[in-house]
């Protein structure tokens, strides 16, 4: 691609005066997610653990004209949390969004899971949302109103092989709509998106072993192929965005119908001339897109 700017769908300024957190911002959907967000007027808060991610995506953000800022801290450590909501609200006086983005787990079955290993990916997908969300809330949202943007997983039909992620981002399903209920009153609206296989730098965090296997996923896509970051980020823009004043509690999926294939249904994937057709050609905003190394020279 060779565009020097972010190429959202979006109108330019829509998200202009307001401050979004993105948890995860360091890389993969959370990056893209950022640099959209900052194209279309935000100023963006960068979250993660590394300082050193966070402060090489803001400087990305910077040379395209954006405006972004980093904390570093982890999200399943309350006070921690605590502490950095309330930097964000002071610099900044209020939190007008927040996009739920950090997670993160790995390839193994049930049986092989230990007591740390499901907690682990409990705290980071499912407890660390939860705390971010809440001091959002209580410290800003409660106040002034907000949006907040939940990323869950395509859950639907199980997670063989990580089922401790399935269960985490289940569970994150389930208090996207209880917030949604509880936090309206004080004109919060908290929504999930559900990226399925998404061609995203998260992939390369897996064992060079599970590259057949990644590579063959998009097979059982009914688009037959992959979705990218941008497609992910127009989706959680939207939820932010004025068009979702009437939507709260619901949960936007990404993911071409993979949830509708079926077994004894012969599926017939697009050619790839029918991939080239404007109703079903990939929407490829993000200027700074990398491929996943798991698909490169493939």
């Amino acid at each position: 691609m060779n565009a020097s700017h972010y190429r959202s769908v979006f109108a330019p300024g829509l998200f202009a005066g307001q401050c979004i957190v993105v948890t995860g911002g360091g890389s993969g959907i959370g990056r893209c997610t950022a640099h959209e967000l900052a194209s279309l007027g935000a100023h963006v808060v960068l979250v993660g653990r590394k300082p050193e991610k966070l402060d090489a995506v803001r400087a990305e953000i910077e040379v395209a004209g954006g405006n972004a800022s980093t904390q570093a801290f982890d999200i399943r450590q309350e006070d921690a949390v605590r502490e950095a909501v309330k930097a964000i609200v002071a610099a900044h006086g209020r939190i007008d969004g927040l996009v739920n983005n950090a997670g993160g787990q790995y390839i193994t079955p049930l049986a092989a899971i230990s007591a740390k290993g499901w907690e682990a990916v409990i705290h980071t997908n499912l407890t660390g949302g939860f705390l971010v969300a809440r001091e959002c809330y209580l410290q800003s949202m409660q106040a002034h109103g907000g949006a907040i943007v939940n990323i869950v997983a395509d859950i639907w039909g199980s997670m063989p092989n990580m089922g401790h992620s399935g269960a985490a981002r289940a569970g994150m399903v389930s208090f996207t709509e209880t917030a949604a209920a509880e936090w309206a009153v004080s004109g919060v609206r908290v929504n999930a998106v559900a990226p399925g296989y998404i061609a995203s730098s998260g992939m390369d965090h897996y064992p060079p072993e599970a590259g057949d296997m990644l590579r063959a996923m998009r097979k059982t896509v009914p688009a037959g192929r992959f979705g990218n970051e941008a497609e992910t980020s127009a989706a959680i823009a939207f939820l932010l965005g004025p068009a979702a004043a009437f939507i709260s509690g619901t949960v936007l999926r990404v993911d071409g119908a993979r949830p509708q294939a079926r077994m004894g249904w012969p599926m017939e994937l697009p050619d790839a001339q029918a991939q080239q057709r404007p109703a079903v050609r990939p929407y490829d905003g993000f200027h700074l897109a990398q491929t996943p190394r798991v698909f490169q020279d493939k």
